[in-house]
């Protein structure tokens, strides 16, 4: 996906051009697979520029959406992104760390988190901030989440496959069931590079699946269109 300063979709317009983490196929992916009938409040954790909420704002017609950031250009741009978007009643954007956050209540707790645990860090603070476990944790952030879930709420995040382990770890300490499990496949033959999850609090019944974003010819897969086909440009 091409970084662009300003990507636009069918319904609305991200502006990223001084957010650390641009608009790419991880958010979009989450954004349209989360479940988010019913959710009323819905918490977006590490916003950015705000195109995960603005896909459940978008999906939902009801549900007031709140995206939370550590970085002050990043709440910048979503606020821009969600004032100029059809929903901008319900939606809004706060600079804040969910290490310290207590916001209330929500059904909906999503996050595109930072994930590259290991490895070298980039030279850029922000993008520091946004792509490193330097401020907020896997524990971190499923254990403040479980504790700020409405009863029957859940939360929806994106990893990596190499941390699973660690994740499904995080369940079984923190008390939480995993409801639906997708592994994401980048291309048709080759493995596994994302995985989608959706936890409640408790026992569940997971449903496994997979998708396949693109075939051997690098074209859109058919189950990537049909779950995308509302958000992106014909």
């Amino acid at each position: 996906m091409a970084r662009e300063k300003i990507f636009h979709f069918k319904q609305f317009s991200v502006l990223n051009d001084l957010t650390a983490m641009k608009v790419g196929t991880d958010g979009v992916l989450l954004g349209a697979w989360c479940t988010v009938s019913g959710a009323r409040r819905v918490l977006d954790v590490g916003t950015g520029s705000g195109l995960i909420a603005l896909m459940i704002a978008q999906r939902n017609g009801q549900a007031l959406i709140h995206g939370i950031d550590i970085d002050v250009n990043a709440i910048g741009e979503a606020r821009h992104n969600f004032d100029s978007s059809p929903w901008a009643s319900r939606l809004s954007a706060e600079l804040a760390d969910f290490n310290h956050y207590d916001g209330g209540k929500y059904d909906l707790i999503v996050s595109n988190p930072p994930f590259f645990t290991n490895g070298v860090l980039p030279p850029n603070a922000s993008r520091n901030h946004a792509r490193h476990t330097t401020t907020l944790s896997l524990e971190a952030l499923l254990n403040r989440s479980r504790h700020m879930l409405a009863p029957s709420g859940m939360i929806a995040i994106i990893t990596p496959v190499e941390v699973e382990l660690a994740v499904r770890r995080c369940l079984v300490a923190l008390g939480l069931g995993l409801r639906r499990l997708t592994r994401v496949f980048p291309v048709d033959g080759a493995p596994a590079k994302r995985l989608l999850w959706e936890l409640v609090v408790g026992d569940a019944c997971t449903v496994e699946s997979t998708l396949t974003i693109a075939g051997p010819d690098r074209a859109y897969s058919d189950e990537y269109k049909t779950l995308t086909g509302d958000f992106y440009l014909d």
